[in-house]
């Protein structure tokens, strides 16, 4: 078994506050309050827009509900702020690396990286395996970019049209493309579910992206198997035409597999466990070199002058790292693809930790975390019945809080301490929370993954819920891996 010291210093290996002990009851009241506000802000109010401010302050309101019952049960004012300081020290390196991870998707962007990879994605499209390759396609865009928003909404949205022109249900294209795009989004240190779940858990981003193939690879190999063997047995018509986008692309960057350098490189630091800062560091100033060899024109126009000069090539990399950049293409549907928000893009994300962190720190706090975690000890006395006890929570508030998100971020702060209690790794905790809060959201209606996706690419949720091979499956592979105890990593104090 691999294991991990354990560094007392670390904020996240602090054992969890306790206070008077709380009931059951008084500790569930915040958790409560929370899900049924979320609930109507999500369902009935904001809908995909409520990440961009509400869920924050819901988040906030949720940590005033648990402060009062702090106050009820004499907790300092003092206290509480205390361990919300605490929290959100230990979510600095976490947010660090998401400002660097949307610096880097800037640089990859103009430099033409992420653009090379959708390139030579879209010519492996065949009639027989169509549905496999959309798998494929959807999954290193998804890889490339670190969005499945973005993924369905632009190569989706042209599959679902070719899918349909060869005859292909619907539901099984989009199926394919969801599956694929979810399986990029999950594995990509772009993503930025696949940040907020080692920060939730108090782990490593990419300990956290290298412990989720064990169950993440089987999962995807098992869709591809299926969807080849439904291809095999379905009549088509026609060939796929993508001659349109090629072009566009082609037109637009410099297109060489000598880009490939830069992710290569990048990933033989991560494989050399360098620290992920470095990493990406190193990545984003490769991809801005690159940008400046490869695509002088995009990183003039970025810049806003005619010629590519010092000045201008600084300004042009600078504002990729920084803030909106985009690449305008004779195809409308790559254009929404080949757009990047640099590290302002990130804001919100870490705006949403740094409320999670608050109203954690003071349920924390006030000792409801500990009851909690006690009482889930108590009912779930194995190791089984704790990854279970997680599948269920963040499947119920995919359902309840309507959000991705907060499937991730309630259970995540609710479970670590019964993680750490149990003596394993939380590495455990972020890839179960991957494995079934992120990817199953969209296979809910009323989620806003699932609206979204419905109304991005013209298929309602039950027409492509069971060719969404990928993200149904995966909370059963991640409670497979549990049952049989397979590769269960553990804490091992020194």
């Amino acid at each position: 078994m691999q294991s991990q010291d354990i560094n007392p210093k670390n904020p996240e290996n602090e054992p969890i506050i306790e206070n008077k002990e709380l009931s059951i009851f008084e500790a569930l009241i915040p958790i409560i309050a929370l899900v049924i506000m979320l609930f109507y802000n999500v369902r009935y109010v904001f809908g995909d827009d409520a990440l961009s401010g509400s869920n924050q302050f819901i988040l906030l309101l949720g940590a005033a509900v648990a402060a009062i019952v702090g106050f009820y049960n004499r907790v300092s004012y003092k206290q509480m702020m205390e361990e919300v300081a605490e929290n959100i020290k230990s979510t600095t390196g976490a947010i660090l690396i998401l400002l660097m991870v949307g610096a880097l998707a800037g640089t990859w962007l103009i430099s033409g990286i992420i653009p090379t990879m959708i390139y030579y994605g879209l010519q492996i499209l065949n009639p027989t395996i169509f549905l496999a390759a959309c798998v494929v396609i959807c999954a290193i865009i998804s890889i490339a970019t670190g969005s499945s928003w973005t993924t369905t909404a632009t190569v989706g949205i042209a599959l679902i049209g070719i899918g349909d022109t060869l005859g292909i249900s619907l539901g099984m294209t989009a199926g394919a493309v969801i599956s694929g795009a979810y399986f990029g989004d999950k594995m990509s240190p772009l993503s930025d579910t696949t940040n907020l779940a080692p920060a939730m858990a108090g782990g490593d981003l990419f300990s956290h992206i290298k412990y989720m193939t064990l169950t993440t690879v089987p999962t995807i190999i098992v869709t591809l198997i299926v969807f080849i063997i439904i291809g095999l047995n379905i009549d088509t018509v026609g060939a796929p035409n993508i001659q349109d986008k090629l072009t566009a692309i082609e037109n637009a960057f410099t297109i060489t597999p000598w880009l490939f350098l830069v992710p290569a490189f990048v990933v033989f630091l991560i494989v050399k466990k360098t620290s992920p800062l470095i990493a990406l560091l190193l990545g984003t100033l490769l991809g801005g070199i690159a940008a400046i060899i490869a695509q002088p024109q995009i990183v003039a126009s970025i810049a806003g002058a005619e010629a590519l000069t010092f000045n201008s090539a600084y300004k042009g990399v600078m504002t990729a790292i920084t803030v909106d950049s985009a690449v305008v293409t004779t195809s409308t549907e790559l254009n929404d693809l080949f757009t990047a928000g640099g590290m302002k893009g990130m804001l919100g994300t870490i705006w949403l930790i740094l409320c999670a962190m608050v109203f954690g720190g003071i349920m924390d706090a006030i000792g409801a975390l500990s009851t909690i975690s006690k009482a889930l000890l108590n009912l779930f006395n194995t190791v089984f019945g704790l990854f279970a006890s997680t599948v269920f929570t963040c499947l119920a508030l995919n359902a309840t809080a309507s959000d991705q998100y907060l499937a991730i971020v309630v259970p995540g702060k609710m479970y670590a301490g019964a993680y750490r209690k149990k003596g394993l790794a939380p590495e455990n905790l972020s890839r179960t929370l991957e494995d079934s809060g992120t990817v199953t959201s969209v296979l809910i209606p009323w989620n806003t993954c699932g609206a979204y996706q419905s109304g991005v690419l013209g298929v309602s949720v039950m027409d492509y819920f069971a060719y969404a091979i990928f993200n149904w499956l995966s909370p059963f592979t991640t409670l497979l891996f549990a049952a049989l105890n397979l590769k269960i990593k553990q804490l091992v104090k020194k």
